[in-house]
């Protein structure tokens, strides 16, 4: 029905031929988590959060990171399962087949892309606010896209093909500066919450809810808690980065869910710590859609050099956000590719770096327009669309295979995985429909082109599909 799955057993054999050494214990999990996690999401759609459900926005963060656990649990049996590239495409091929496959593997693609050019507008918007402090003025017609009245938003054009160079060069992110990275953007939160929290006035938080919990339609605008919490859902990117760390984890099942669970409830607390700061520090309407909602708490209290340091900050460190989902959207595009779902020429790889130039080029340069036109929230709702997908997807392949294969080895084990699994999908499936509907239009479009794409192109030409005709497969 969903035509040829990928046997689990082959992918597994794979690679079981490249171990990794066990090094990590369960607190280089957690740091792992949380620096792949604390990213554009605090810095920059506190301000989006808050102008969709006023100071809910604290419960927003709290209810996205909730669904965002459940997923991660799922992620982690999956990963410790299939070990192989692709994430939720290479799960999704192997327990549903290969049409909801390629939906997972486009909406991976819609994802990282969006979520590349959000971060890169997010980048923007600090360092434009930084340089207007240091007394630097751009024309402003460069600085924004035509929405804001602009031609484009160059800084964010800049950086997106900045971070594309680097990859198409063979560039990777040293540990040691992952870790430095990590720690300048906690310092940053850091002093933010140390500088603004004095200037608390619980009235800030008074009404705490003006748009109610549910996602409504208010003056043409989503209004409410899970409004706001579909919109922030961007800011807990990143867990998998833990979930796929199982080979080197020194005891799986327990180091996992430590590091997964608590790299999620520790960014959690860090982001409602912040927003809490924010919203009573400042009334919730001048937080609303500034592209620099901590540097403009601290400037509004007369810390301008705080809001210096917490805006130079996020100019120094979200650049290797955009570098790993980069990396990311590449490397599914490419195992799409590999798999002959997408024209196999692009998965060619460079001989002198190993890199997938083709799909880097043109990944970077299709980043890089969206970031140059469209407004932040816009892009991070079209993300959050193709992750929230994923992550669904996610649950099911979870729930599917522990009924199909229990007998597989899994190093991590899901605790009540029928229950995770429904969780999953019932948290990302409100989530999504409480997306704006404008997003959600444009998110379906987005998989009818996909699909017309498969069926003209890679139905007929996948490794899968050949292999099963060979062997005489039934469909899945």
């Amino acid at each position: 029905m969903f035509g040829p799955r990928k046997s689990i057993e082959k992918l597994s054999q794979r690679a079981s031929g490249h171990s990794l050494a066990k090094t990590l214990s369960w607190p280089h999990l957690i740091a792992l988590g949380v620096g792949a996690i604390v990213g554009t999401g605090i810095y920059t759609l506190t301000g989006v959060g808050a102008e969709r459900a006023g100071p809910a926005v604290i419960l927003a963060f709290a209810i996205a990171g909730a669904v965002c656990a459940c997923a991660a649990l799922a992620y982690a049996e999956m990963a410790t399962l299939i070990p192989a590239a692709g994430s939720a495409y290479t799960f999704s091929y192997a327990a549903m087949g290969e049409t909801i496959a390629w939906i997972v593997g486009w909406s991976l693609i819609l994802e990282y892309s969006l979520a590349c050019s959000t971060v890169a507008v997010g980048w923007s918007g600090y360092l434009v606010g930084w340089m207007q402090a240091a007394g630097l003025d751009l024309p402003q017609a460069l600085l924004v896209g035509p929405h804001g009245g602009g031609i484009i938003n160059l800084p964010a054009v800049i950086v997106a093909l900045g971070v594309m160079g680097l990859l198409i060069a063979g560039t990777r992110e040293s540990a040691t500066l992952n870790i430095v990275l990590v720690i300048i953007k906690l310092a940053a939160l850091s002093v933010f919450v140390a500088m603004a929290l004095p200037a608390f006035q619980s009235s800030n938080l008074e009404p705490f809810m003006p748009y109610g919990f549910a996602s409504t339609e208010i003056e043409g605008q989503k209004r409410g808690v899970m409004a706001a919490a579909a919109i922030v859902f961007f800011a807990f990117y990143g867990f998998d980065a833990v979930a796929t760390s199982a080979e080197e984890a020194k005891n799986p099942g327990r180091d996992l869910t430590i590091g997964i669970i608590g790299s999620m409830v520790v960014c959690t607390l860090i982001y409602m710590a912040v927003a809490i700061t924010a919203v009573g520090a400042l009334p919730f309407l001048s937080l609303a859609n500034s592209p620099e909602p901590l540097a403009l708490v601290l400037r509004s209290l007369d810390h301008p050099v705080a809001a210096h340091l917490v805006a130079l900050a996020a100019v120094i460190a979200l650049p290797s956000v955009i570098l790993v989902m980069m990396y990311g959207q590449s490397r599914v595009f490419f195992v799409m590719a590999r798999d002959g779902l997408l024209p196999r020429a692009l998965a060619k790889v460079s001989p002198r770096t190993g890199a997938p130039t083709r799909i880097t080029l043109m990944t970077g340069i299709s980043i890089a327009i969206v970031a140059g036109i469209f407004r932040l929230d816009e892009i991070a709702e079209l993300a959050n669309a193709g992750t929230l997908i994923a992550f669904m997807s996610v649950g099911a392949c979870l729930m599917i295979l522990r009924r199909r294969a229990p007998q597989l080895p899994r190093l991590f084990r899901c605790p009540q995985p029928m229950l995770v699994g429904t969780l999953t999908i019932a948290g990302c499936a409100y989530l999504l429909l409480s997306l704006p509907s404008s997003t959600l239009v444009r998110f379906a479009a987005w998989n009818v082109i996909g699909l017309l794409l498969y069926f003209i192109y890679g139905r007929t030409r996948s490794e899968a599909a050949r292999e099963a005709a060979t062997a005489g497969q039934a469909p899945a």
